[in-house]
């Protein structure tokens, strides 16, 4: 059985993942290469908006090579991330008009968002807290013109 050239689909976010799956390895090594964490989450956002199952469980699982490189909780940015989508980000976007706002609170809510998330929940079962570097404020900038583009 052939397949068709128009269905094409699947393979396409697989080539992502496995190029995600590189850089993320690489970014683990070098830290000036940010984790795209709020790309991520535009993509994350796009997909429920969609509907679309599989975009989600592919990003899902950029979302845990991300959390076993980092060291995070398991599943932690996973529902991190549906938590901004339902709660926080329909009330951003229901207060500004403004597209420059809403992409930098994008990038913004998913970074030190995160991170309080993460304190929080390591509060709650009394683990290690997260440390918040310098390199933050960077990831912050260049992602924020990532997202831009998107």
């Amino acid at each position: 059985m052939q397949r068709s050239i128009s269905d094409q689909k699947p393979i396409v976010p697989f080539f992502y993942i496995v190029l995600y799956i590189i850089y993320s390895s690489i970014g683990s090594i070098y830290p000036f290469l940010p984790p795209l964490l709020s790309v991520l989450f535009v993509l994350f956002s796009r997909a429920l908006n969609r509907g679309d199952s599989i975009a989600v469980l592919f990003i899902s699982f950029c979302l845990l090579v991300f959390e076993a490189n980092y060291g995070y909780l398991l599943f932690s940015s996973i529902i991190y991330f549906y938590i901004q989508h339902k709660f926080i980000m329909p009330k951003i976007n229901q207060n500004f008009s403004c597209n420059f706002c809403i992409k930098i609170s994008y990038v913004l809510f998913t970074y030190l968002g995160y991170f309080a998330f993460l304190t929080l929940v390591s509060n709650i079962f009394l683990l290690e807290a997260p440390e918040l570097n310098y390199y933050i404020v960077y990831y912050i900038v260049i992602e924020f013109f990532i997202v831009s583009l998107l």
